[in-house]
């Protein structure tokens, strides 16, 4: 008997302490347009998005901060950019040469396996310049999982905000998206079979849109065996 009651309290210790990192995700922050000429500030942050809760720098788990950050230009040049850490996120610039959208592109495969999970984490960004004319595109994103809205410079208040979701070079087909509002109110929704979804935001505010996925595969990583792969990808949205 207290041998079944040790390994309930140990399922539950380890339950709690592996829903904080599922609940956290990293992120991308920066102005939704830019100036050609002007150097853009990027931000990167960890945390808990609806609780406002992030992670200072230092705390990182794992190897999460040697994150990959490129800008994919609208003529399709990337371009790798260096971070630099701060207080509570990392931080980037570049500086556009082109008129149209570029894309900002970050993932990270976790070096650890939690569990019996690899962690794949995944973000984006657009920043509009002078024009949407080149880039504004999900298919400029090349991470394997993505969210996208092509107006998301024009977001506003009580106006239907409309996106994509795609996987593995594909539209993610009946697809759940989660949308959290600045104040930590969250809806989930179902892409079509376009892959779109769509939301109207009631409050002005930073939204952020999730899409995570899980596949059962099993396999090792640096040395450890795993029975599934999540991968998460997050998409900020300035709605004014």
């Amino acid at each position: 008997m207290k041998s079944n009651t040790f390994k309930i309290i140990a399922f539950f210790f380890v339950m709690l302490a592996s829903a904080p990192m599922f609940a956290h995700a990293l992120w991308i922050e920066t102005k939704a347009t830019g100036t050609k000429g002007k150097a853009q500030e990027i931000s990167i942050y960890f945390g808990e998005f609806s609780d406002n809760d992030i992670t200072k720098a230092d705390k990182w788990f794992s190897d999460l901060k040697n994150f990959s950050l490129v800008v994919v230009s609208p003529s399709k040049k990337e371009t790798k950019l260096t971070t630099k850490a701060l207080d509570n996120k990392y931080q980037a610039f570049f500086t556009p040469t082109e008129d149209g959208v570029y894309t900002i592109v970050m993932q990270h495969t976790v070096g650890d396996v939690y569990g019996t999970m690899k962690l794949d984490y995944n973000s984006s960004a657009t920043v509009v310049v002078g024009n949407k004319n080149a880039g504004n595109s999900i298919t400029a994103n090349s991470n394997k999982i993505a969210v996208f809205s092509e107006n998301a410079d024009v977001a506003k208040k009580d106006a239907k905000v409309t996106g994509v979701a795609s996987y593995d070079g594909a539209i993610a087909k009946e697809a759940k998206i989660k949308v959290i509002a600045p104040n930590g109110w969250e809806k989930e929704l179902w892409t079509n079979d376009k892959g779109e979804f769509s939301f109207t935001p009631i409050w002005s505010g930073n939204y952020m849109v999730e899409y995570a996925h899980t596949d059962k595969a099993s396999g090792e990583h640096n040395g450890k065996k795993y029975d599934e792969i999540w991968k998460m990808a997050t998409y900020q949205i300035a709605v004014k």
